[in-house]
């Protein structure tokens, strides 16, 4: 077993590569689909350095090719993730009938799209737009992952008084957690809506940043993830991620 300084988990290793998320490595390695330096391993534990060449097998790679990536205008009134309080969760509305008929993937749906679908950026109940549910961990670590850099864009239409120096603010200056956040951009859209563009995702965060410079938020909607626009998808309709389509 290589125990070189800069070694690291196997798996750890293919999600820094892209190949796959942690979970799903740990998998792959236990089917014997991965093969470090030429040989398979079933090793999870298995330390592994940047020379040490990693490759997946057939079954990984077409495993991978099947996995969609789903694209949601969700409405107020449902969950991202698991239903709640008496609340549907969004990815109930992923049925055939729910399909936007202007959907260009050329994919048909089956019912095994809807297995293991996790969204990747949640949106509070009470916000609508762009919501990314996903069958491939690669996908979910480029928008969510520690290093993520993706841009996520709201519309937030908000009501109160801003504070004097709240737009610089909310550009740059506010701490949630007891963490400085990141820039950001914040412009005014009209009167009463601001337009926001974020790499983070903490809770709440928008909501949390208004009522620090004296504004109440009351409509917040995600128009845009990386490169992907949420455009003319109408409320509760899906469509699937394109072949030619990136965050």
């Amino acid at each position: 077993m290589n125990m070189e300084k800069d070694s690291m988990r196997l798996a750890k290793r293919m999600a820094h590569l892209g190949f796959c998320s942690r979970r799903e490595a740990d998998d792959y390695i236990l089917k014997g689909w991965v093969k470090v330096n030429g040989e398979v391993t079933r090793e999870k534990g298995m330390q592994v350095t940047e020379s040490d060449k990693i490759t997946l097998n057939n079954q990984a790679q077409q495993q991978q090719s099947n996995r969609v990536t789903i694209l949601l205008h969700k409405p107020v009134g449902y969950v991202s993730a698991q239903p709640e309080k008496g609340y549907k969760a969004a990815v109930e509305l992923i049925t055939a009938a729910n399909q936007w008929s202007e959907d260009k993937s050329n994919i048909r749906f089956r019912e095994q799209h809807r297995y293991g679908l996790a969204p990747a950026g949640r949106l509070d109940i009470d916000s609508v737009g762009l919501l990314v549910l996903t069958q491939d961990g690669r996908i979910a670590k480029q928008l969510i992952g520690e290093t993520s850099s993706t841009e996520k864009e709201y519309l937030v239409r908000v009501t109160g008084r801003l504070s004097d120096n709240g737009l610089k603010l909310l550009n740059h200056g506010l701490s949630l957690d007891g963490q400085k956040l990141l820039p950001a951009r914040v412009s005014w859209q009209n009167e009463d809506q601001l337009r926001f563009i974020l790499k983070q995702g903490k809770k709440r965060q928008i909501r949390r940043m208004c009522e620090l410079v004296g504004l109440h938020v009351v409509g917040l909607k995600r128009i845009r993830m990386g490169k992907v626009q949420l455009g003319q998808l109408p409320p509760g309709k899906w469509r699937y991620l394109r072949d030619n389509e990136t965050f």
